[in-house]
């Protein structure tokens, strides 16, 4: 949502693409952990204009966030105490959800969205925050409903769309996120991100032909995509070539090491080595 949240992530990054549920976005957990100092990645920052707010005490509290979440609590604790408003309000979420609460911070997002007298994607931007920390609660109904909220209020914005299409794979319910896909594209076609979902989910709906379209689309416009490399390895290892697999999931861990591709890739390219690969 305006969206890394990857979330801003980039909203979109993290379920695993392999396995149940199937896409990289959001790491689920019943336990959500506190983000570690320096490591907000994973914290669903303030996009730019339009925003709740704006002021030294709100941009010194956003700077916080992605410094010292501990501190940004404090910060934003003090500020509202103090009649900061929604900038404090709206602040002091976010740093809620850095200190491991993702569903109390969901709440209090979805409560400031609607009664905010902000602007209808101000609005929606947050809305699409709280989807994100209900992602991070492992409560994707209450995100879906929280998304679908921010697109009533932003009906062409690209990041909610590629989130909402997120939390619809997560549920399984690949046509819809199809769907949505395809209004981002219809929009900008040349995505490469939305490419890769869209691969993913045509999968899933064992449209292989097209999956591979979409991937090798994703690969033109963006070669050393890791998310897009570990998806056509996926592909290929569907249609028997061991090899070309293995050597795209090689490629995703030496481009982006450190990533949840990789941390997917390395597992796909152990089971192939050693077993049977999961689907």
């Amino acid at each position: 949502m305006p969206t890394p949240i990857p979330l801003v992530l980039g909203f979109a990054s993290s379920l695993a693409l392999v396995g149940a549920t199937g896409w990289w976005l959001w790491p689920t957990s019943a336990q959500p952990e506190r983000i570690s100092e320096g490591d907000v990645s994973s914290l669903p920052l303030p996009p730019e204009p339009p925003r709740l707010a704006d002021g030294e005490d709100y941009e010194n509290c956003l700077a916080l966030l992605r410094r010292d979440v501990d501190e940004a609590l404090r910060f934003a604790l003090a500020w509202e105490a103090t009649g900061g408003g929604e900038g404090a309000r709206h602040c002091l979420a976010l740093a809620t959800i850095g200190t491991g609460e993702p569903s109390r911070a969901a709440e209090r997002l979805e409560r400031l969205a609607a009664g905010s007298r902000a602007g209808n994607q101000a609005r929606a931007a947050v809305y699409g925050q709280a989807a994100q920390a209900w992602m991070m609660a492992d409560e994707p109904n209450r995100a879906f409903a929280a998304i679908t909220i921010a697109l009533t209020l932003s009906p062409f914005d690209t990041e909610l769309l590629v989130d909402r299409s997120v939390i619809l794979a997560s549920q399984r319910r690949y046509r819809e996120a199809l769907e949505d896909l395809d209004r981002v594209l219809a929009i900008e076609p040349d995505r490469a991100e939305a490419l890769v979902f869209r691969a993913a989910a045509l999968r899933h709906l064992d449209r292989p032909d097209e999956a591979r379209e979409a991937v090798e689309r994703a690969l033109t416009l963006a070669p050393d995509n890791a998310e897009a490399l570990l998806e056509r390895g996926i592909l290929r290892q569907a249609r028997g070539d061991l090899l070309g697999a293995q050597a795209d999931w090689r490629r995703a861990i030496e481009l982006a090491p450190d990533s949840a591709a990789a941390e997917l890739a390395q597992q796909n390219l152990s089971l192939s080595e050693f077993g049977p690969a999961r689907r």
